[in-house]
């Protein structure tokens, strides 16, 4: 075990952290208003009493935007843990389906699947997750039937009251934070960097975003819209009827 240094840590992620902005204005860029409006529940708009085409078209890219970034941050988060493991442990990323992270800590080899945080799936997910985990230490296990071999699903913000799972550990926020780094502290410390430039990047995007919301609010309202009035019958139709 190596002492994690956190000047390490603060350049890993002012490298990276980019990546997350890129990305999220990447997937504004090739996106198309028909396709969100496909996937969003008009129903729930109309009950909420949303009348105007510029709020609802907002609601629809927010939305987008916040899954968008769950699972965009999460990818970052997931590389951030293993460098940070690799730096302590020797970690290093896993060639096993479905698992992020190997290593051994006072000789227990630990097979890890990484996620942002700890309501992260329903009960055929965190099935398939099990099912990896038992892939996984078989494989492992080939040549050495006594290997001690602990599945962990760890996440990186939140908090578990009961880790043990049966056959894996959940282990969340500082718990996990610590397991992969022996800092007790590094959930905190981490938190900072990733700040790096965020002022001057969101500037940025948001220019893009505003660019979208008033293109889609067009488009919306010459498809969707008839005399100023949210069409719900066309909407509904658009999205609900038969092909």
């Amino acid at each position: 075990m190596q002492p994690i240094n956190l000047n390490d840590v603060v350049n890993f992620v002012e490298e990276n952290i980019g990546e997350f902005h890129e990305r999220r204005a990447v997937s504004l860029q090739g996106l198309m208003l028909t396709r969100v409006l496909k996937r969003k529940n008009p129903y729930l708009f109309k009950a909420k009493n949303i009348n105007d085409a510029h709020d609802l078209v907002k609601l629809l890219l927010d939305a987008h935007l916040s899954s968008q970034e769950e699972t965009i941050f999460g990818e970052f988060l997931e590389k951030l843990a293993i460098f940070v493991c690799g730096k302590v442990f020797d970690g290093r990323k896993s060639s096993a389906e479905g698992i992020d992270l190997e290593f051994t800590r006072d000789n227990v080899l630990y097979v890890v699947s990484v996620k942002s945080g700890p309501n992260w799936g329903n009960s055929s997910q965190i099935k398939r997750m099990v099912d990896n985990f038992k892939q996984a230490k078989r494989i492992l296990r080939t040549g050495n039937n006594k290997a001690n071999i602990q599945a962990v699903n760890g996440c990186c913000y939140g908090q578990e009251n009961q880790p043990d799972k049966g056959n894996y550990l959940k282990l969340c926020g500082q718990e996990f934070w610590e397991f992969i780094s022996g800092n007790d502290h590094l959930f905190v410390d981490i938190v900072e960097p990733l700040g790096y430039r965020a002022k001057e990047r969101n500037e940025k995007f948001f220019v893009e975003y505003s660019r979208i919301l008033n293109l889609f609010t067009q488009e919306f309202t010459a498809d969707f819209c008839a005399n100023g009035t949210i069409d719900w019958d066309k909407l509904v139709r658009f999205n609900s009827g038969k092909k």
